[in-house]
């Protein structure tokens, strides 16, 4: 009798999600996870917060415990990957030359930081070890500099800061953070970090990169001790394309997050899915997707029934504000503030036809829940009421 065998290509927390997913839901067959990395699966947002600060020690960003995967007959191979699928023969190939046949995949494959022609000097910031080379920047630099405002950027911005560090943040749009929560909000983050003394240039655009300057369109050179390129990401779907899935930024799936190929599944930052509440597709490079999207996959691989209509949820910590947003800003018509904008404590609404699309509460905490309420109740709000403290939010 063939042994059934599952094969997860990508060692993240995505990865390691499935595998424990598939093992709590009752799967005994075989699962092979392959991880590219010499380390085992960890959560990367620890990277550009506490583990870059310091604060957090190397062992607390790993998803299991060392001995998880053998005590739950896990066959983890690091340091290698998967470099070919072979669909009609339900085989995978590996780096390292070794074959695996496959009777479900999952793809897990991530995203890799944008490239800036010209900039391999620089540092860039996805794994482990980048963390740890930045951290070694900050701690043997007087100037920073940080190409790109946005999450990534903004957070080794402050991680700077704190250390004493002079930056310099060089972003191409009118505001930090504009394509992902609109100008209204954007001035916040803005506001915090000159605040924080960040020499904050926006509007720039940036001709060359060196490892310890920087040079603009204008002629203007910047120079530091250490230069950040945080241009974004991309999602790695060079395996499925040349498997001949279907590809349109990232790996398409429906909301069971099943690929064009019945037996191939997709989750995490590649994982362009059909979103049964919002309506389109939505591929979300944040860590709540790489940590709850594998159980829905993992159900479709053992043959059950499940669907993905989770909201994007992200968060930040940058000085000391904290901060949680949820929901899709896209088509917003008008934003409003519950509480201190000014004072960076509040809770901010898109609206759209004044139905709440997304919600991002600012050094207000425990809301999260009701503001996911609104969302899906798809109701009309009064937008005065809405920003009146004196009425809960559970009564809107």
């Amino acid at each position: 009798m063939r042994v059934t065998t599952f094969v997860i290509a990508g060692g993240g927390l995505a990865g390691a999600k499935g595998a424990e997913a598939l093992r709590d839901q009752g799967f005994d067959g075989d699962i092979v996870l392959v991880a590219d990395e010499q380390d085992r699966p960890y959560e990367r947002p620890p990277l550009s917060k506490d583990f870059l600060q310091g604060k957090a020690e190397r062992d607390s960003v790993f998803v299991h415990a060392p001995g998880w995967y053998a005590e739950n007959n896990v066959d983890l191979r690091v340091g290698v990957s998967v470099t070919g699928i072979d669909r009609a023969a339900h085989q995978v190939t590996l780096s390292d030359g070794s074959t695996v046949e496959y009777s479900k995949l999952l793809l897990a494959t991530g995203s890799s930081p944008r490239e800036f022609p010209g900039a391999e000097d620089a540092l860039h910031l996805r794994r482990i070890g980048d963390s740890e080379r930045i951290k070694s920047a900050i701690a043997n630099s007087a100037r920073l500099i940080v190409i790109g405002a946005g999450w990534i950027g903004l957070e080794v911005t402050a991680a700077a800061r704190n250390a004493g560090v002079e930056v310099t943040v060089l972003e191409a749009a009118k505001q930090p953070l504009l394509a992902a929560i609109g100008p209204e909000a954007a001035e916040v983050y803005a506001d915090l970090h000159r605040a924080n003394g960040v020499d904050l240039r926006l509007g720039v655009e940036v001709d060359q990169i060196g490892a310890k300057s920087v040079g603009l369109v204008d002629g203007t050179v910047v120079e530091a001790d250490a230069v950040l390129v945080g241009i974004g990401a991309t999602p790695n779907v060079a395996l499925a394309k040349a498997a001949g899935l279907d590809v349109d930024n990232g790996v398409l799936v429906d909301a069971s997050l099943r690929t064009s190929d019945p037996d191939i599944f997709a989750a995490g930052d590649i994982a362009n899915a059909e979103h049964p509440l919002l309506g389109k597709r939505v591929r979300v490079e944040h860590w709540a997707n790489a940590l709850n999207q594998p159980a829905v996959a993992a159900t479709g691989m053992l043959g059950g029934s499940a669907t993905y209509d989770e909201l994007p949820y992200f968060y930040t910590d940058q000085y000391d504000l904290g901060m949680e947003y949820i929901g899709d800003i896209t088509g917003y018509d008008r934003v409003v503030f519950r509480g201190d904008k000014p004072g960076r404590e509040f809770i901010a609404f898109w609206l759209k036809d004044n139905r709440v699309l997304a919600g991002m509460n600012v050094n207000v905490w425990d809301v999260v829940d009701p503001i996911k309420a609104l969302i899906r109740s798809g109701k009309q709000v009064d937008p005065g009421k809405l920003t009146d403290l004196g009425i809960p939010l559970q009564e809107q």
